[in-house]
Parts: C-alpha cells; sequence; structure tokens
C-alpha cells in the first residue's frame, strides 16, 4: 500500500510517498480503508522534532518517527481478535496512527460510526480539532448558555469548531481573525468578529466569561486583564515556531497564578473519546455544525498539504485522500 513516510526530522520535503507493508489488525484493533484524512499542527510539529520536546511528545504519544496522521475517515476493511463493536463494510471515523496512507489501524476505543448524511471529509475532519474544541469548552471552560466567550484563532481548524459547538451550547461568540476570514467567521455563527490586523482583543476594554485561546499569542496577564472576575482562560494553542521555553513558560505561569485568583487559566490536551465524537458527528448530521474544510490534497501531494498547514494560514481544515 502507499503511505506517507519520512526517514529523519526535517521539514515537510522529508516527506516521500512510498509503499510499505499493509497492516494487520491485532487485538481490539479495526483495519481502515482510509478514505480521508486531516492534517493537525501536530504532524509538522512531529515531523520538524523542533521544539526537541516535539520528539518526547511523539514517544508519549506513541507515533513513533515515520508515519504522520492522526485523524481519519474510511471504511472498516477487517477487524482484529475482540472487536465487538465493528463488522467490515461499517463506515467509522476518529484516531488512527499513520492515517496518511490507504489503510491504517485504529484501536477500537478511538472511533466511531459516521452517521448518515455525514461525508468523510466531514468526518475525517473531527478527531483532534473537534474534540479539542468541545471538551475545552465543555468540559474546562464549563461554558454555559448566556456567557461571554472570545475565541482567539477562529478562523483555524479548533477555532472553527469552537465558534460553531459555543453557538450550540447557547453562549454569545466573539471570533478573532484575520480581515481575510471576518466573513467566514461571521458565516459559521460568530455574533462578533475581532479583525486582529486592525485591533488587539486585550485592548478593547470589554471582558469575557471565557476566552479560548487557539494561539496564544498574549501573555497570560493580557488575557486575564481580559475576563470577568471568575472568567476562565483555556489555553490550547502556542505561537508559531515557538521554543520549549515559549510553550512552558505560559503554562506554568498560568498554573501558579490560578493558585491565587478567582480567574483561572487552564491548559490541557483533548482526549479519545467515543461519546465525544459520536457528539460532534450528530450536530454535523443535523446540520447545527459544519465543518470547514481550507484544502484537499492527494496522498501524492502529501509534502504540500503540510506545508500549507505549517504556514499557519489555512482556514478550517485540511484534508489528504488516498486518490
Amino acid at each position: 500500500m502507499k503511505a506517507l513516510v519520512y526517514h529523519d526530522y526535517g521539514p515537510p520535503d522529508v516527506l516521500k510517498c512510498e509503499e510499505v507493508e499493509k497492516p494487520s489488525p491485532r487485538n481490539d484493533e479495526v483495519l481502515i480503508k482510509i478514505r480521508a484524512a486531516a492534517v493537525n499542527p501536530l504532524d509538522w510539529r512531529l515531523m520538524r522534532g523542533e521544539p526537541r520536546v516535539a520528539r518526547f511528545a511523539g514517544k508519549l504519544l506513541k507515533m513513533p518517527i515515520g508515519r504522520p496522521g492522526v485523524d481519519v475517515a474510511g471504511v472498516v476493511e477487517a477487524v482484529g481478535p475482540g472487536v465487538t463493536q465493528f463488522k467490515p463494510a461499517d463506515k467509522v471515523f476518529g484516531g488512527c496512527r499513520g492515517a496518511f496512507a490507504e489503510y491504517g489501524c485504529a484501536p477500537e476505543s478511538k472511533i466511531t460510526s459516521i452517521p448518515d448524511n455525514v461525508t468523510f471529509e466531514q468526518a475525517a475532519a473531527v478527531n483532534v480539532a473537534g474534540l479539542t474544541a468541545l471538551q475545552g469548552l465543555r468540559d474546562k471552560a464549563h461554558l454555559q448558555r448566556g456567557q461571554t466567550v472570545l475565541i482567539n484563532g477562529a478562523a483555524g481548524g479548533v477555532g472553527t469548531f469552537a465558534v460553531q459547538i459555543a453557538k450550540t451550547l447557547g453562549a454569545e461568540v466573539t471570533g478573532v481573525c484575520s480581515t481575510r476570514n471576518v466573513e467566514m467567521v461571521k458565516s459559521i455563527g460568530a455574533d462578533a468578529v475581532i479583525d486582529y490586523t486592525n485591533e488587539d482583543f486585550t485592548r478593547q476594554g470589554k471582558r469575557y466569561d471565557v476566552i479560548f485561546d487557539c494561539v496564544g499569542n498574549h501573555s497570560v496577564w493580557d488575557c486575564r486583564g481580559t475576563l470577568n472576575a471568575r472568567g476562565r482562560h483555556i489555553l490550547i494553542g502556542a505561537p508559531h515556531g515557538a521554543k520549549v521555553a515559549q510553550i512552558l513558560f505560559p503554562w506554568s505561569q498560568a498554573l501558579f497564578v490560578s493558585l491565587f485568583t478567582k480567574q483561572k487559566t487552564i491548559t490541557f490536551i483533548g482526549k479519545a473519546r467515543k461519546e465525544d465524537l459520536r457528539f460532534i458527528g450528530e450536530l454535523i448530521a443535523t446540520q447545527k455544525l459544519t465543518p470547514v474544510i481550507d484544502r484537499c490534497y492527494k496522498l501524492s501531494e502529501g509534502a504540500d498539504a503540510v506545508r500549507y498547514v505549517e504556514q499557519g494560514h489555512a482556514r478550517g481544515k485540511v484534508l489528504i485522500t488516498p486518490n
């Protein structure tokens, strides 16, 4: 089968489309014939191995060097011993290591069925971005109906999910994005949009119940000055090309400051949860949420797909399909 692989850390040019051995499902795994996979910033960070903490993160996430991709949608080809929820020909989506390929094996616990009326492309966009947005807003921010939320980075992969999920939770949503994305962010439900090329949201004088920060380009202190007295700052992003210190310092600062104030800054990484995948799938099926898909590349163009995401200007999600 064909798959995107790399044999050393480096820029997108290290990615090659090569023939590799087709995997076989192990205990509690299913073999998926992949129809679409989504690119995440995690993919290029692990591929570059910079900052070097990314190499440790890859090992921690059991993503060995050489096979990028974690978001997948496709059709079950075969099931391994112990699998009870799926059978061949089932349409599924969720998490799968080495998803930039024609086939991949996924744990039964990390995938779920694709609802009717949801395309493979829409489903492939969900896993990392959708789960991060849902769990950050619902579980970490405890966002309630009628509250105000600002989403910094509203046009990106996580941000476009966050805008729509916040609306389904009944919040008043303000999105922050560049000029070219203002109308798109409005179209997916934002009540107000701040063009960061013209205005700094931390200087405008308005306060919010929640800041959902996909970018991390403002200090923890500046964001706290934009929160209500009991507001929550959910920090899930880091500046493009950030060094280790730039990533770890805001996180440690957030932990320290949160111990002494009613405002809270919270950092987290989304977790694989079948029930959350199903929830987002139903939102898509009932047209309460529409994944924003910027571009779709063929497997042979995978290096271009990762390069485009690495540039940091993608609207919503970028996909890779086998053909």
